[in-house]
């Protein structure tokens, strides 16, 4: 047997390189417009509370007291943990899935029903206590503002529903792990406002 020959023998049994596998966007590209476009619209939002704060520092601090920090905390912790366990699910999704991968999005519903409620609860003090987006420009910002972002948190929740049930079919196809991963962003996206909206109104 000749060198070539032993060469050969020993080189069929190198496994063959497999090429790199290039980097993918998560998501589908039309969730990444519709999270530009409405970050660009939040940004107005916000330049418009900041140029408040400026001419109006004075109302802009005295009605900030009459918030409670502590609820503006718990929403952001409820959200937190509700992007902590999309994050989750969207992990066991890229690796095939599990029997307990629905159950993550559940618990994110729960948290963004927990939300609602905690800031319904916060809106009807205010309105009791005689506050309402009349009272001043601080006002007008804070029940607009967060009630725009309650909107996005309901459809986030619609979406979450979406998502668990695409996590539920075996197996997950690319199509299902795109879907979850767009109803992800969206929810990360209701998330990321909220905590400029946190800053802003309860902090600054």
């Amino acid at each position: 047997m000749n060198d070539s020959t032993q060469f050969n023998k020993h080189d069929a049994n190198i496994p063959e390189a497999t090429p790199h596998t290039k980097p993918r966007i998560p998501g589908e590209l039309g969730i990444w417009f519709f999270i530009a476009g409405d970050l660009m619209i939040f940004a107005v939002f916000f330049i418009l509370i900041a140029l408040g704060q400026r001419e109006q520092t004075e109302i802009f601090a005295q009605s900030r007291l009459q918030l409670d920090l502590w609820v503006g905390i718990t929403n952001t912790l409820l959200l937190l943990t509700g992007s902590w366990f999309v994050a989750l699910g969207v992990e066991k999704a890229k690796t095939g899935g599990s029997p307990q991968l629905s159950r993550y999005f559940s618990l994110a519903i729960l948290c963004g029903f927990g939300f609602i409620a905690n800031k319904s609860m916060e809106w009807g003090g205010k309105i009791s206590a005689g506050l309402s987006p009349m009272t001043n420009d601080f006002y007008m910002y804070f029940f607009m503002f967060t009630g725009i972002h309650l909107l996005h948190v309901l459809v986030g929740i619609a979406v979450l529903f979406v998502i668990r049930g695409a996590s539920k079919r075996k197996p997950l196809t690319t199509k299902d792990v795109r879907t979850i991963e767009s109803g992800a962003l969206f929810w990360h996206l209701v998330d990321l406002l909220w905590i400029a909206l946190f800053a802003l109104l309860y902090l600054l």
